[in-house]
């Protein structure tokens, strides 16, 4: 434990880099503690509080222009991607958007201080056409006000880290062992709440080639598109009622309750699609199914779109 923290006091900047790098890279290791410890060690003269803040904002800027730049070349699929290996809720693409559908690039000013909103609104940035310059600056303030908080709050409890320091320092490898069991605790709380969101979300679903059968046949059921405005302009199934996100707890909704619903989305698991599914459910409807894979296994499968 004592070498672990020789190495932080000698090479703080070299590791608060990669930390906040590979944090929002997507990796779940948290990067605020070592912002805070470096912060608390800054007294001890190893570095300058504006070098420690520049390491940090160069870091973050690298990631997320990194996902910007996927966002300008891949779309909306690297935003499903981004949903796949998170371990927040597969909803945070669509509240991301509906954020910085409202507030534009102001957002990224405090999308760091937001769990699972900073990978994904970078990449929406891109996505979106958002300008590199426009970019760039608010992504470079934003990383500037969550990190230098969290070297602000090292340095006003110095003497409260060092102490905690200290004590880990007497545990010796028993400290190490409490850091890792932290880290793994965690891990597995963020986990544990994504499966929890998928099993509440388990229900029938219908595929893309049974939706189009059933349109073929003559049969027609309601379908409705509960992607953001901004997605819905790119094309939707034919026949498709659109619901806003503004609307996702108050839309009306007049079908005969004896009607066949579809509900699709643009979200891995069709989280979207499953939680309007379920309000319907609960307001009568019995003949209710996300669409399996949403508008991209629609498109995929070469299926026809309505402007």
């Amino acid at each position: 434990m004592t070498y672990l923290f020789h190495l932080i006091e000698q090479y703080g900047l070299v590791i608060v880099f990669f930390n906040v790098l590979i944090e929002q890279l997507g990796v779940p290791v948290p990067a605020y503690p070592t912002l805070v410890i470096t912060g608390a060690l800054l007294e001890r003269g190893q570095y300058s509080a504006p070098l420690l803040l520049l390491t940090a904002v160069v870091a973050a800027l690298i990631a997320d222009y990194v996902w910007y730049l996927a966002g300008r070349r891949y779309g909306r699929k690297v935003l499903s991607t981004l949903c796949r290996i998170s371990l927040s809720p597969d909803s945070c693409v669509r509240q991301t958007e509906s954020i910085y559908a409202r507030w534009g690039a102001r957002s990224l000013l405090l999308a760091k201080f937001i769990p699972g909103f900073a990978s994904i609104a970078s990449a929406l940035a891109g996505t979106l056409g958002t300008r590199r310059s426009t970019f760039i600056i608010f992504d470079g303030i934003g990383a500037a006000l969550w990190a230098g908080l969290g070297i602000f709050l090292g340095a006003l409890f110095s003497t409260t880290v060092d102490d905690l320091l200290n004590v880990l320092t007497q545990l010796g490898q028993y400290g190490m062992l409490l850091i890792a069991i932290a880290f793994v605790l965690f891990v597995a709380a963020k986990w544990w709440q994504r499966r929890r969101f998928r099993q509440s979300l388990r229900m029938a679903r219908i595929s893309v080639d049974e939706l189009d059968a059933l349109l073929k046949q003559g049969v027609k059921p309601t379908i409705v598109d509960v992607r953001t405005p901004g997605a819905q302009r790119e094309g939707r199934i034919p026949g498709a009622l659109t619901i806003s996100h503004k609307e996702m707890n108050t839309f009306v909704f007049d079908a005969p309750p004896g009607d066949e619903v579809i509900v699709y989305c643009a979200c891995p698991n069709e989280a979207s699609a499953a939680l309007v599914a379920r309000q319907l459910m609960s307001r009568g409807y019995k003949k209710v199914r996300p669409l399996t894979g949403g508008i991209d296994a629609w498109i995929a499968a070469g299926h026809a779109l309505d402007a």
